[in-house]
């Protein structure tokens, strides 16, 4: 037992540790752990904002140590089947991708509401869609505009974003921790060919449904039951202990922080602050 966090990532017989702490803490806590030289799984969102991400970042470059952020739908067979279709032209140029991530938090004093904390619903639900509209639409969007729904003037408990990327499609992402929209988890992916749609991207290992309309015709598949969280962790203990490549890297980490900057700015609400 550890009296603290610093006494225990000042343990030598402890090799990585996993930050789940607040959004503001995030990037205090993964610099000490990198400067004790630890290899660290971050939660997301990676930091309070884009300029302390890019912080972490140049850290964690020069520190040779694995630093992956914790989106851990982005290492199941669902996300990566997703990403192969969309790779292989069978919906052809792509038009149109949107992701959404709703869910009912009525208890207004959860920490995920707290700004001094770096909260908000863009914070801990957008993050996701806005890090699925990047993968699945090939690039970091633009922000062309963006609506709040506020819990407070500083604190959005939903918002809407629509995007524009650079290879001329557009985008939206939605997310909510309380509004009319009690539960979405989705994304569609719209091409001159085709649309691919997938229930349940985030937690596939719960359920999900992946359908797929072409000119090869209409299917769905179906893929592991396997936790999300599980795949994160092959993914992180071979980066750690191989020097395999991780998808979420703190560069990756950068341009989602860049988005959800973006967005805040574009609703015209104040940047969240590190601890």
């Amino acid at each position: 037992m550890h009296e603290g966090y610093e006494s225990l990532i000042a343990d030598p017989e402890i090799d990585a540790v996993y930050n789940p702490l607040p959004n503001s803490l995030h990037g205090r806590w993964t610099r000490a752990a990198l400067a004790a030289g630890k290899h660290v799984l971050c939660e997301k969102p990676f930091a309070a904002n884009a300029a302390e991400a890019r912080e972490i970042a140049e850290l964690a470059a020069k520190s040779e140590r694995v630093v992956m952020e914790a989106f851990h739908y982005r290492y199941h067979p669902l996300a990566l089947r997703i990403e192969q279709i969309i790779a292989s032209g069978e919906l052809g140029k792509l038009e149109r991708v949107e992701a959404a991530l709703c869910f009912p938090l009525p208890k207004f004093s959860d920490i995920r509401y707290n700004y001094s904390l770096a909260g908000g619903a863009t914070m801990d639900a957008g993050c996701y869609p806005v890090h699925m509209a990047r993968t699945f639409g090939g690039g970091t969007p633009e922000v062309v505009s963006a609506h709040a729904k506020l819990r407070d003037p500083q604190i959005d408990r939903a918002m809407t974003a629509e995007l524009r990327f650079p290879g001329g499609h557009s985008g939206r992402v939605r997310c909510s921790m309380w509004s009319s929209k009690l539960l979405q988890i989705s994304a569609r992916v719209v091409g001159d060919n085709g649309e691919l749609r997938v229930l349940n991207p985030v937690m596939p290992h719960y359920f999900h449904r992946l359908s797929v309309r072409s000119a090869d015709g209409k299917r769905v598949e179906r893929f592991s039951r396997r936790a999300s969280y599980a795949y994160q962790l092959d993914a992180f203990a071979a980066a750690v202990l191989r020097g395999e490549p991780v998808k979420t890297t703190p560069e990756d980490a950068v341009e989602n922080m860049t988005v959800i900057d973006a967005i805040y700015r574009a609703a015209g609400l104040p940047l969240r602050e590190p601890s």
